[in-house]
């Protein structure tokens, strides 16, 4: 008996025997997997090379991830056609396919919802990638660049480069603000505390002199008088900023530059302190209420 023979009586080439199923089935998912690689290969030279912004960035890397997946399922529909036991297999499921689609569903619900949140989110663009975003998380407000929309998470990068993973259902279902779709300016406002004793003209003029000397500052508002607290006065300095990545370094140059210039000009910038008022009552007075009252 030759080789041929040998190989011809195990049917490797019959779906319908064991090992032929085996073998089928390896080729099958070798065949997806060299597809699925050539088509994440392609979209992403193709991205690459995209000069005239034809690749979306927020749907390209979502749709290919929903290709990918429905590669593997139509490789393994065919896959079953070919298989006359899985044929069969599948026509007697037919029956239970309500009961098994509730349990699916429920089971995984949330994997389902994140997907479907992330298909509404491409439909409607709340925000795409690139975008400054502002959530909130189990850490308290985050701001964070949307880095990468996935079939079940929103990835966002933090400016001290933290990645916040949010779910898509979460992030669907929950205010979001958008720091820099359309106009990507924003206005920050800074409170600086100056002493009732303080000049507050003159301490209005150093601020904005202070923020229209800075590069990152497009145009100063103003300097109202905002709060009079118990122990100070309250002066927001309020400007545009180019971008809303630029608020934080204004801000920070802007309170070290006041601090600087209030020294130089005797500007107090006071600290909350109490008085304390004690009344002394004289003993003798005391004492003659006390009997008066007996």
């Amino acid at each position: 008996m030759t080789y041929l023979e040998k190989l011809d009586q195990l049917q490797l080439h019959n779906p319908g025997s064991p090992l032929g199923a085996v073998v089928y089935f390896v080729v099958f998912m070798l065949a997806a997997w060299a597809v699925n690689r050539g088509l994440r290969f392609t979209v992403q030279r193709a991205v690459q090379r995209d000069k005239f912004g034809v690749f979306d960035k927020t749907a390209t890397p979502f749709l290919l991830q929903l290709m990918r997946i429905a590669i593997f399922i139509v490789f393994l529909v065919i896959y079953a056609h070919l298989v006359p036991s899985l044929r069969s297999l599948g026509t007697a499921l037919l029956a239970g396919v309500s009961v098994a689609s509730v349990v699916i569903g429920l089971a995984a619900q949330n994997t389902l919802g994140n997907l479907v949140a992330g298909i509404a989110i491409l439909i409607y663009r709340p925000f795409q990638v690139g975008d400054r975003v502002q959530v909130t998380a189990p850490t308290g407000v985050e701001t964070g660049i949307v880095d990468s929309l996935t079939l079940g998470y929103t990835i966002l990068v933090t400016g001290d480069n933290r990645r916040v993973v949010v779910p898509n259902a979460l992030i669907a279902n929950q205010v979001t603000l958008n720091l820099t779709s359309g106009d990507p300016r924003l206005v920050v406002s800074m409170p600086i505390d100056v002493s009732y004793e303080a000049d507050v003209e003159l301490a209005r003029a150093e601020l904005q002199s202070i923020a229209e000397s800075h590069a990152l500052v497009q145009e100063v508002i103003g300097c109202p008088v905002t709060t009079l607290g118990p122990s100070s006065i309250t002066l927001t300095l309020e400007c545009w900023c180019a971008d809303a990545s630029d608020t934080s370094q204004v801000q920070n140059d802007v309170f070290e530059q006041a601090v600087k210039r209030f020294r130089d000009l005797s500007i107090e910038i006071p600290f909350p302190y109490t008085n304390v008022v004690l009344h002394r009552t004289d003993p003798q007075q005391s004492l003659m209420e006390t009997r008066d009252e007996r």
